[in-house]
């Protein structure tokens, strides 16, 4: 079966209050979906539930026609989940956070690919600075390089991925995206900028 996330009627409930319900969609390979909302409506609830780091309330999320609880070791191998935070580890550099997180997700990556890959993002020569001396866009392209590793990886999903980025960063995630789409995978996403990604096959959720 090709690569596609599907929900089938997901509601989310959260701190008792409904964020959602009865949401239904099927994103296929090789799509983009822009998921917009106010704060609070509940989009990055929804992304992690996608992510199958929440249980819905009720429906299903499935990959490739499966519930996610059935393939859990699977659908940690083919997803790459970054979250609203950059999540570093402030004592680590760059290169070592980059490293940590593709190892914790299961992917293999030697140290000369993870340099390469900061330095594609434009972190050359912070390669081993310790993140707490990072700058909020140099720490965001820090998260944001493990997409460069990912090319394998048939579902991205980001949330606010384009936060804290100068014009050329934004630039550069949006190369990456366009070239994720372009060789068959997905990409789930939110923003609350503006991002020249119009030309792109896709498809808007907005809660």
């Amino acid at each position: 079966m090709s690569h596609a996330l599907a929900l089938n009627g997901v509601a989310c409930v959260r701190g008792g209050r409904s964020l959602f319900s009865g949401l239904s969609l099927h994103l296929p390979a090789g799509q983009l979906l822009r998921v917009a909302g106010a704060n609070g409506a509940g989009k990055t609830s929804l992304l992690r539930l996608m992510c199958g780091l929440l249980t819905p309330t009720e429906g299903q999320v499935l990959w490739r026609g499966q519930p996610l609880g059935s393939q859990r070791e699977r659908w940690g191998q083919e997803l790459v989940y970054l979250g609203h935070a950059a999540a570093l580890k402030d004592d680590l550099s760059p290169l070592d956070n980059l490293l940590t997180a593709c190892t914790l997700g299961g992917q293999r990556v030697d140290r000369s690919a993870a340099l390469q890959a900061l330095a594609d993002a434009g972190l050359r020569g912070f390669e081993r600075t310790p993140a707490r001396r990072l700058s909020q866009g140099q720490r965001r392209r820090c998260g944001l390089a493990r997409l460069v590793l990912a090319r394998t990886a048939p579902l991205w999903v980001l949330d606010e991925p384009f936060n804290a980025l100068d014009t050329a960063a934004t630039a550069w995630l949006e190369g990456l995206i366009r070239a994720q789409l372009l060789r068959g995978g997905s990409v789930v996403l939110t923003s609350h900028q503006g991002v020249a990604l119009d030309d792109t096959p896709q498809q808007v959720l907005k809660l």
